[in-house]
């Protein structure tokens, strides 16, 4: 297939979030760490119990495997995808959430497994479309359990709202997409964006009415609570005396403040919110707080840059051409006519 051209008149204003996003970086990772002594980490370091952190690297690679069978899950309607070519597209857009900003690896798996199996790309992006709605319900009820056993900081509770907000409108455009295809067949005018709208709504008829559906939320239960460990194995590796509960407080609140596209691994962002969850939350001392913010962050980016590697190397590509492939064959199949991908 050959590459097309993509259009460049978001080029300007994606390099100007680039940057936005660098300089937010920039200022978190001040903000956290410009007054911390960094002459006690060692000390600090050689008193962690390392068992707990191999086991949360090693649980962390398992959650993606999990998060691969959810996605197999929800494109069974679709198309029957190999599991293991999931689990190659998964790692391979986690690692260039890790080294691109925007959370570009989004994208990136999206359009591997479009064209690893020969699917309209809108189709794949409206299962990744049905897997953030997931996510974001079970993070609201979890927030919704946390707000009845006790108070959160109003920024945290500022951030649920605005969480909820997003979930509600995710919803109901699912929601609508369900009872309501025809809509979309009847906005249809051959333009590219019209087109798109069609596939994906299409797409989320499909898969969200599909028995498969219900295996897709189980997967997700699965694949959020598996998370918990890590946490909870960085906590025990200081021995801090938090609970389960605490962990996954912790949790919630990285997942609630990394949502937003930004540098790549969310670095800056992550540290301050993790930090935030465990000094003002939770009560830990600002230096432990600190010192585990940025272990935990080196703990969840180590083992995905490790699985990323592996299999991009198996593409026998690099990352930036896959990603330019990825843009690229984006804009080529919005142009496809409907006809043509109905009959794939």
């Amino acid at each position: 297939m050959g590459t097309p051209v993509a259009p460049n008149g978001s080029n300007k204003k994606q390099k100007t979030l680039k940057w936005v996003s660098y300089l937010i970086s920039v200022v978190c990772l001040w903000w956290v760490y410009h007054n911390f002594q960094w002459s006690d980490e060692i000390p600090r370091l050689e008193a962690v119990h390392w068992s707990w952190i191999v086991m949360a690297a090693c649980c962390d690679f398992l959650v993606y495997v999990v998060q691969s069978w959810r996605w197999n899950a929800l494109l069974k309607p679709v198309a029957r995808v190999p599991f293991w070519r999931t689990v190659q597209a998964i790692y391979i857009g986690l690692f260039a959430n890790e080294v691109l900003p925007l959370k570009s690896g989004e994208i990136v798996r999206c359009y591997l497994v479009a064209h690893w199996n020969r699917l309209p790309f809108p189709k794949v992006l409206s299962s990744a479309m049905i897997e953030r709605l997931i996510d974001g319900i079970i993070l609201v009820a979890g927030f919704c359990c946390i707000l009845r056993l006790g108070g959160l900081p109003r920024q945290v509770e500022a951030g649920v709202a605005v969480l909820v907000g997003l979930v509600i409108i995710l919803g109901t455009l699912v929601l609508f997409a369900v009872v309501n295809k025809r809509f979309a067949h009847h906005v249809t005018t051959g333009h590219r964006w019209s087109e798109s709208l069609y596939m994906i709504v299409e797409g989320l008829h499909l898969m969200v009415r599909s028995p498969s559906s219900i295996q897709a939320v189980f997967g997700s239960l699965v694949y959020l609570g598996l998370q918990v460990f890590p946490v909870y194995a960085m906590l025990a590796a200081y021995q801090l005396r938090l609970t389960v509960i605490d962990a996954i407080v912790v949790l919630l609140i990285t997942r609630l403040g990394t949502i937003v596209p930004g540098a790549p691994s969310n670095i800056g962002v992550f540290q301050l919110v993790a930090f935030l969850a465990l000094h003002t939350v939770l009560g830990v001392d600002p230096e432990t707080a600190k010192s585990v913010a940025f272990l935990m962050f080196l703990v969840i980016t180590v083992p995905l840059l490790a699985g990323g590697t592996i299999a991009l190397a198996l593409t026998g590509s690099d990352l930036r051409e896959v990603y330019e492939q990825a843009r690229n064959y984006r804009h080529h199949t919005a142009k496809v006519p409907r006809a043509s991908q109905q009959a794939q």
